[in-house]
């Protein structure tokens, strides 16, 4: 993409009532405000119709909100329009040291950023519509696992101080958990119901779960943060984005730090992996001597872990390049 396809460079800050909307045409910058509805959106599309800004020459760049910027993405795909959606901290640390913020300024800064990088910026691509299915059943899945685990805790800790205590909170609370396990397990058929629904998306998971140590819920996190595996150029890109690729930390003679995993990643896909990575070294016969011979040479635990989180992802990769399930080896 290059600068001088685009004459007009919009820049669009969404909340939950309105969204700001700053035109940059060369030098001149123009503002707007509309309703966060439909009626909204139409309003600010018939108003680029009305300035005779021509979609095709036009950029539109606009922060990544979640659920608050839906309407409007999916009004611009139906028009066609040249979209971006962008990390908050990416358009921030891009535009240098900046002070004051209002939503006003937040779009023109979001435009500013849109010209600056319009050679770099990839449009958004629509995930498709089952995965944002599977996306909502999942977030169901996840919420009530939670809400049990957090019923359970004063009864699991009561245990050991006051067994009889213990027991009464228990029998509170074994109809609630009774009713977490039906409506869990009930997300789960409809989990593996929309799964074999899709033959892309249930051969993408068997390649996935091939893999010794991943599970299901977990290959599915993979394909929708990675929108079946389209949103990175190489694997150590991808584990990246997981966290589990250490990153030197020195400066001259003075400063030397441990190589450590950025805190910028995917705490999700980190913990799903962590989980992933113990099954492995346990029903992995290579990745469980890999484990034991570098515990025994003094690595530290937690550092022979995250190596086999890595191995794990480049493993997935792997499997989904070639598009053939993982074959064990016996080490």
């Amino acid at each position: 993409m290059k600068k001088l396809d685009f004459l007009y460079f919009i820049g669009i800050d969404v909340s939950k009532q309105t969204f700001d909307v700053a035109i940059v045409n060369g030098s001149t910058t123009k503002s707007f405000v509309f309703d966060n509805t439909n009626k909204g959106v139409k309003a600010f599309l018939r108003l680029l119709k009305n300035q005779r800004m021509d979609l095709n020459d036009t950029l539109i760049c606009m922060e990544h909100t979640g659920i608050y910027g839906r309407l409007l993405i999916t009004k611009l795909l139906e028009a066609e329009a040249n979209l971006c959606v962008e990390m908050s901290l990416r358009i921030n640390r891009s535009l240098g040291i900046q002070r004051g913020k209002n939503d006003k300024i937040d779009a023109i800064r979001i435009a500013q950023y849109a010209v600056k990088n319009c050679n770099e910026i990839e449009l958004y691509r629509p995930v498709p519509q089952i995965l944002e299915r599977m996306k909502i059943l999942i977030k169901a899945r996840e919420q009530l696992v939670h809400f049990k685990a957090d019923l359970n805790k004063y009864p699991n800790e009561a245990k050991l101080f006051a067994p009889e205590m213990a027991k009464l909170a228990q029998r509170q609370v074994r109809k609630s958990n009774k009713c977490f396990d039906d409506e869990i397990k009930r997300i789960e058929g409809e989990l593996q119901a929309l799964i074999l629904s899709d033959e892309k998306l249930n051969t993408t998971v068997g390649l996935v779960t091939s893999v010794t140590g991943i599970g299901i819920m977990t290959a599915l996190y993979f394909i929708i943060f990675t929108n079946f595996f389209t949103r990175y150029q190489n694997p150590k890109q991808l584990a990246c984005y997981c966290g589990v690729v250490p990153f030197e930390h020195t400066s001259g003679s003075s400063v030397q730090k441990r190589s450590r995993v950025h805190h910028m990643a995917n705490k999700t896909m980190k913990k799903h992996l962590h989980m992933c990575a113990l099954s492995a070294i346990r029903h992995d016969p290579e990745l469980k001597i890999y484990y034991e011979r570098k515990a025994d040479e003094g690595k530290n635990k937690m550092l022979i872990l995250n190596n086999v989180r890595n191995k794990l992802v480049l493993r997935v990769c792997a499997v989904v390049k070639r598009q053939k399930p993982y074959q064990k080896r016996v080490a």
